[in-house]
This record gives C-alpha cells, sequence and structure tokens, in this order.
C-alpha cells in the first residue's frame, strides 16, 4: 500500500472525515503530543478546536495542566472574571501559561463565549504535583467550605482540619522526590486527614440536593483531589522498591478520574502528552528500573470503550535531528504536506516492520511502531522547530 493513501493534509475537513470514520462519536477525543512546548503543534491543535466547536458540537476543552488551577481559566473564560494575563500566570501549571499558542487559545474561547449562549468550558485534567506534591489544604478547606454545616462539623472542626494540614512547606518539600523518610504522608495527622476526606466525600452524596450543579461539580473535584493527593504522598513515604511505579500509576489514575468528569459536558478535545493517552502501558527507565504502569488513556478507554478515541502526534525533524528513512517517521517525512493526517491502523499495514526512531533530542518520545494498531490516527508535522520553554 502507498503511503500516500493512508494520509491526507491536515485541516478542518479532514478532522471531519477522521471523526466520521469512528466506530462511535468520541466523548473525549485526544490529542498527544511528544514534547512539550511545541509552537506549531499548539497553533494546529487551535485550528483543530475551533473546527471542532464550530462544525462538530465539540464544547469543552481539557490540558494536562492543574485541574484545581484550571477554575480559574474556566471562570475567566465562563463569566470573565480576572484578566487573561492573570489567569495565563496563575491558571497553569507546569510552565503552560507561558506557551503563546495557550494564550490564543484561552483569549478565543473568551470571546466565543461573549457571542454564544452555549457557553465553552475548560479543565485542567492534571494532578496538582509534579513529581512531589501540592498540600491538600486548597483541596480540603473548599470540599469543607461547600459543605460547611452540623454534619460536616461532626467529622472535624475548621480549627483541627487546619491543625492538621499544618503548614504548607510539610507537604511541598521537593527533598522527599528522592528521600521517602522525608514525606509526612504516613504520619498520624496525615493518617487521619485521610479518614477524614474520605468522610467528607461520602458526606457529598448526602448533602447533594441541596447544592447547585455548579457546586457539585467543584465539590465532587475538590473531593477527588484531596483523597488523590493524601493517598499519593501515603505512597511518597514508601520505601518499597514499586515506589515510582505506584506513583506513576496514582497520577495517570487521577487523571483519568478528572477526564471522565469533563466528560460528563460532552464532547471534549484532550490535549496532553502522548504517555498520557496511549491505549498501552507506559514503560520507561527509571534507574536500574522500567517502571510499568496503564495510562491515563487505557483506563479512560476501560471505561468509555469507542467513545474513547486517540490521534497521536509525531514529528519528522526535531531540531537538526532528521528521521532515518527505515523508521515511521522517516516514512511520514516522504508525505507532500507540512502537516499531515493520517490512518494510524491503515499506516501500520502499509510499512513493513519499520526500525524504532531514536532521537538527540532527550524530550521527544517517538512513535513506538509496535503500538500503531493503538492508535486512532497521527497528526504528523514535517518539521518542529520551534522547541523549549518560552523566554
Amino acid at each position: 500500500m502507498d503511503i500516500k493513501a493512508t494520509a491526507r493534509p491536515f485541516d478542518g475537513a479532514g478532522v471531519s472525515a477522521f471523526l466520521r470514520s469512528l466506530p462511535a462519536r468520541p466523548l473525549l477525543l485526544g490529542l498527544g503530543e511528544p514534547r512539550h512546548f511545541v509552537g506549531e503543534l499548539g497553533e494546529l491543535r487551535n485550528e483543530m478546536f475551533q473546527h471542532l466547536v464550530e462544525h462538530e458540537g465539540y464544547r469543552s476543552f481539557t490540558i494536562e495542566s492543574d485541574c484545581l488551577k484550571g477554575l480559574l481559566v474556566d471562570d475567566y473564560i465562563m463569566t470573565g472574571t480576572g484578566t487573561l494575563d492573570d489567569v495565563m500566570e496563575r491558571g497553569f501549571s507546569h510552565d503552560f501559561g507561558t506557551i503563546p499558542a495557550n494564550r490564543e487559545l484561552v483569549r478565543w474561547m473568551r470571546a466565543y463565549n461573549e457571542e454564544h449562549d452555549e457557553k465553552l468550558r475548560f479543565f485542567g485534567f492534571d494532578a496538582p504535583l509534579e513529581y512531589w506534591a501540592d498540600s491538600p489544604r486548597q483541596a480540603l478547606t473548599s470540599l469543607y467550605a461547600l459543605l460547611d454545616g452540623p454534619l460536616s462539623r461532626t467529622a472535624v472542626a475548621r480549627e483541627t482540619l487546619d491543625a492538621l494540614l499544618g503548614q504548607d512547606d510539610r507537604w511541598t518539600n521537593e527533598a522527599t522526590v528522592m528521600d521517602p523518610s522525608q514525606s509526612i504522608g504516613r504520619s498520624a495527622d496525615a493518617q487521619r486527614l485521610r479518614l477524614i476526606a474520605d468522610d467528607l466525600v461520602a458526606l457529598l452524596d448526602t448533602q447533594a440536593p441541596q447544592l447547585s450543579a455548579e457546586d457539585r461539580e467543584r465539590a465532587a473535584l475538590y473531593g477527588r483531589t484531596a483523597t488523590g493527593l493524601l493517598r499519593y504522598h501515603h505512597w511518597m513515604a514508601d520505601a518499597s522498591p514499586e515506589r515510582w511505579t505506584r506513583l506513576s500509576a496514582l497520577r495517570d489514575a487521577m487523571m483519568a478520574a478528572n477526564l471522565r468528569a469533563a466528560a460528563e459536558h460532552g464532547p471534549a478535545l484532550v490535549f496532553a502528552h502522548n504517555l498520557h493517552l496511549q491505549r498501552n502501558k507506559t514503560l520507561m527507565p527509571f534507574g536500574d528500573q522500567v517502571l510499568e504502569w496503564w495510562s491515563a488513556g487505557a483506563i479512560i478507554e476501560a471505561h468509555l470503550s469507542d467513545r474513547y478515541a486517540f490521534l497521536a502526534s509525531a514529528f519528522g525533524t526535531v531540531g537538526d535531528d532528521t528521521p532515518p528513512p527505515d523508521t515511521v517517521e522517516g516514512a511520514l517525512s516522504a508525505l507532500p504536506w507540512d502537516h499531515s493526517l493520517i490512518d494510524a491502523r491503515r499506516l501500520a499495514e502499509a510499512i513493513m516492520k519499520p526500525a524504532p526512531r531514536t532521537s538527540r533530542d532527550f524530550a521527544y518520545i517517538p512513535l513506538d511502531p509496535a503500538q500503531l494498531d493503538m492508535i486512532d490516527g497521527v497528526i504528523f508535522l514535517k518539521q518542529a522547530v520551534r522547541l523549549g520553554r518560552p523566554g
């Protein structure tokens, strides 16, 4: 099969044709990136999302960024609360607020909502963590505030909750990354907070009738974030060889829970690293170990089945690194278009035994030729030149 027969130039018509080729209309359409901070891909993503909104009925966008910070962006897009500068500074984690394409996306979504009755929504779906984790303070105290009443006070008094949480730097100590003994995740205070969080989450269901839809949604987010963070801190204090496998799996499980919540609002475009959106297990060298865990995409597909679709993205030349012709990216570089949309399952049939690519750009994760049949489509950029954090 001619590889060109599996592909077409990337444009809105191609995106719509891709959606029609799927067995079901996806509630979550994942668009993966093989490395962060590539300006061209962000611009293509924006073009794609605008087409999905205007022609395919999409109303939500969700990104691999702190789920609690994302509330600031959603408030701005929905109501105009705050300023664009402020939400770009405080509404994103991982320095993603510095990316011009993200700023343009937020600006466009706000402008769209000013002119339409049916509003667009924005969600961060990552947990509030890097390798270390945030304090559970914001999630726990926000949940407590929404449930404030006689029953919540039987779970814990606010003064007691504050005392158990203590100073935030107890939780955010970066030394815990390499030294489990530095973590307070298994302290008496942390163990008690896990029980309190569990009680408050259970209490949420009993109080749901008196809460607005918006408050129920936020309380559920605070609840799963609080319990997730406390669970993550618990395993930060673990000294066994399985520590990082467990922590990596917990992060993707928290991502998947946030994505399932976003799916309740109808079709959403999800933007994150390919590794988080893929259907197969993630394998990652880590010291003398190879960590292995199920990605958020795999977990989501277990729940949504064919209502989840995954478009991976890949690059040909990355900086000054050109792929060999016997790799998937090398074969795709022969396509006549700068930006292409490829049927990945047909591509797997068209390329006979491609070699795996290695890249001199350590941040670029090439396509795994053995996993092409686990991807629905590929967005291919023949060249990626704008690499690295802006500024």
